[in-house]
Parts: C-alpha cells; structure tokens; sequence
C-alpha cells in the first residue's frame, strides 16, 4: 500500500488517474465476436459458449424446469434475504416514480412530460468466481416496476450448462421474463442485435470484466443504449482520528476482493489512523479466502494524509468515486459538500455491502471517473420521457411571430412557413 503525506492540488489529477489500459488488441477481439453473432446469430453464440466457457449447450434458453429446481436447492435462509432485499430495493425505487406537470408557459401554450418504460431491457450477470445474484435484484428490481414488458437476462453457465441457482432464484423473486445461458461479449452482441433465441433489447444494463465493457461501448455506438461506461470497481474512505479502524479495513478488503483491477483509496487526517488501518488490513487480508485477488488489488491501492476534512472531500470530489465511505465524526458536515459520487454510505455503520445488496440503494454505478457526469442505475434508468405540447389560437397569437423570425435567422424557410400559414388561418378566422 502506497502512502502519500500532504499532497499539493496540482498534483491530485495525478494521484485520481485510474490505471490506463491499451485496449486496442482487446477492441478488436470483441468486434470480431459481434460481427460473428450479428451475422450467425444462435450457432455463433454456442460456439463461443463452447470455446469460452467451454461447455456445449443444446439450448440456450432456461427452462421453467431448472428455475423450480434452483429454488428448491437454494438455502431457505439466503431466499429469505433475497426475499427482504427484493423488497427494500423495491421501496425505495418505487418512491423515484415521476410524475409529470403540465406548464403554460405563456397563454395558450401547454407543455408536459410523460415517462414511459423501455419496452425491452437486458441484463447481463456476470458469473464465474463471483456470481453477482445481488445484481439480478439491483437491475431487475426497478426494470419491473418501471413496466419494462421484456425483461431479459444473459448469465455464463458451468460446465456442466447450469446457472448459479442463486441467480435463477434472484430472478424469479424479481419477476424477469427470459434467462438465457450466455455470457462474455456473445451474450452483450445476441442483446444488442438478437438472434433465433434471444430477443433484441432496446438497452442494455449490468457489469462485467474487460472484454463485456468493451462490447457494451460498441453496440452502444449504432445499434442500443447502454446504462454507462464503466471500469474496475473502486471505494474511497476517508477517516479521522475517531474512525473504527477495524471497520475501515474491512471496507476497504470489501471492495479490494472484487478483482485485480479493483482500487482503494483511504483519505485520513491522521497519520496514526493511517498506521493502524494499514496494520488491521494486513492482520484481516491474511485470513481471506480471496486474499490473492485482494493483495493484487492493494497493491494499487493508495493511502493519502490530509490537513483536515474540507480538503479530504476535496480530493474525493476530483477522485470521483464509485463508493464513497465518511467514516469521521463529521460525516453529516461532510456529506452536504459531495458532488461527484456514485453512492455514498454516511457513518461507522454504513459499510458498502449494505449497499451491495440489502440497503434499498441501487449498486450499479458509474466507475474511473464516470460519476462526475453519470447517475447510478435507478428507476428513470428505465423510463424514457415523452415530451408533449398543445397550442391554441391564443398560443399562436402569443409565440408565433417570435417563432417566425427565429425560424428566418436561421434561414430555415419551411420552419417559418409552418408557421406562416397558421398564423394567417389565425387572421382569417378572426
């Protein structure tokens, strides 16, 4: 772990650069795999199952069968939890419901949004060493209730073709339509351009490794939406001389545990506090299951010492993180002078895995910078906004001549005879 003491504002662009990757050879790799599934649809998609996940599937869909059957397996008390974060997810989507207002912004003249649902959404869950069942609830949780009426999912199977049956339950308790066994780029390239088996979606949502991000950006170009940029997973705690630094540790192994690539910053007006969460994360790193991923990923990890608190926001704000942890006693000061966030968890009690998975909060969220434009996924993730206007006669009175000569400046004649005309029909009528 890396320790920086006091650094000066001009360096800070320095110490928030996230590491850069050459993703030029990766690009390519990806472009191939899409142009093949765009073209060969459900034959290239078991192909790359077959060459990437190495199993051969004879179907892709999951059937009602296996979702009865992963429900059965899967331990009552994990059901129980999946059932409670369902349902906190669930409340505090369903008070981000907009309601549209109608303006007159000038006599006659009547203007209103209406947010509609995406029609078809998917979600992509990654599996492998840490099947994200967590991220089935984030994702299809707010999907459902924002009236989504397609709501598919793509996951990579085992060998043997069976999906983590926590999954399955995840996304039976959330109420998605169709599963699907894929995973890696061929599963974001059947999404994006849909193939005899899996549906074309109008956007695509979820996380994943290199290779997933890297596609999700190029179907994004021309063919479907996606929810946002993203790269490694990323938490930034900033702690004073009261801050537990037993909780601390744990925090940041809790984000470290995730991949190689995943960064932790620790910000502290203490040196001491600096010393002591060093030495607890070192004593709990060595008794991790996952502490060869989590050493990796501390070693990128930085610890900065600061003057005061005012200047550990500041820095967190140029950091931009995905997590945020106020760990001081002034955490309630300090969360009025966020600004760039993805989530931000206030206290010694609030650790990110409550947000992970139970809080209500959503967990997908914008990364390497990301947060300093993009929003984490939440209810209008989901919602397109229609807008609408209506105009009378008075409202014609009222804006068309302003409309006409705007019309002409810009020297776009048929705009202003659209107008033209009324306003005469307008005159004769009178």
């Amino acid at each position: 772990m890396r320790i920086v003491r006091y650094p000066k504002r001009w360096d800070w662009p320095q110490l928030c650069a996230r590491p850069h990757l050459d993703n030029k050879e990766l690009a390519k790799t990806v472009n191939t795999v899409l142009t093949d599934v765009r073209e060969h649809g459900d034959e290239a998609v078991k192909c790359y199952e077959e060459r990437f996940d190495h199993v051969s599937l004879n179907t892709l869909a999951v059937s009602p069968a296996e979702i009865n059957e992963a429900l059965s397996v899967v331990d009552s008390s994990l059901l129980d939890s999946l059932r409670l974060a369902h349902d906190n997810i669930a409340r505090f989507h369903e008070s981000q419901h907009f309601n549209g207002q109608v303006v007159e912004t000038c006599a006659g003249v009547r203007c209103w949004q209406k947010g509609v649902a995406i029609e078809k959404v998917g979600l992509y869950i990654p599996g492998g060493t840490a099947p994200l069942f967590s991220t089935v609830l984030m994702l299809a949780t707010p999907a459902r209730i924002a009236g989504c009426k397609e709501i598919v999912l793509c996951t990579p199977p085992d060998k043997m073709g069976n999906v983590n049956p926590a999954i399955l339950a995840a996304a039976h308790i959330a109420g998605v339509n169709k599963i699907f066994k894929v995973g890696g780029v061929q599963a974001i390239g059947a999404m994006a351009y849909g193939t005899e088996s899996i549906p074309q979606v109008y956007k695509i949502f979820g996380p994943g490794n290199q290779y997933v991000m890297a596609a999700k950006q190029q179907v994004s170009i021309d063919t479907v939406a996606i929810d946002m940029p993203a790269g490694p997973s990323e938490v930034c705690v900033i702690v004073d001389e009261t801050s537990n630094s037993c909780f601390a540790a744990a925090d940041l192994l809790s984000q470290a545990e995730h991949g190689v690539d995943s960064q932790v910053v620790l910000i502290s007006t203490s040196e001491t506090k600096i010393k002591e969460i060093e030495d607890e994360t070192e004593r709990q790193l060595s008794t991790l299951p996952r502490k060869a991923i989590a050493e990796r990923s501390l070693a990128n990890s930085l610890f900065i010492l600061v003057n005061d608190t005012d200047e550990a926001i500041a820095l967190s704000n140029e950091y931009a993180p995905e997590h945020l942890i106020l760990a001081t006693n002034d955490y309630r000061t300090l969360a009025d002078k966020v600004v760039n966030a993805g989530s931000v968890f206030l206290g010694r009690w609030a650790c990110e895995s409550a947000g992970d998975y139970a809080s209500g909060t959503n967990h997908t969220l914008p990364t390497h910078g990301w947060a300093k434009s993009y929003s984490g996924v939440n209810l209008d993730s989901f919602i397109r906004k229609v807008t609408f206007q209506e105009l009378t006669a008075e409202g014609i009175d009222n804006i068309g001549d302003a409309v006409e000569k705007m019309a002409i400046a810009e020297s776009l004649d048929a705009h202003c005879r659209a107008m033209t005309y009324r306003i005469a029909q307008r005159k004769e009528e009178l």
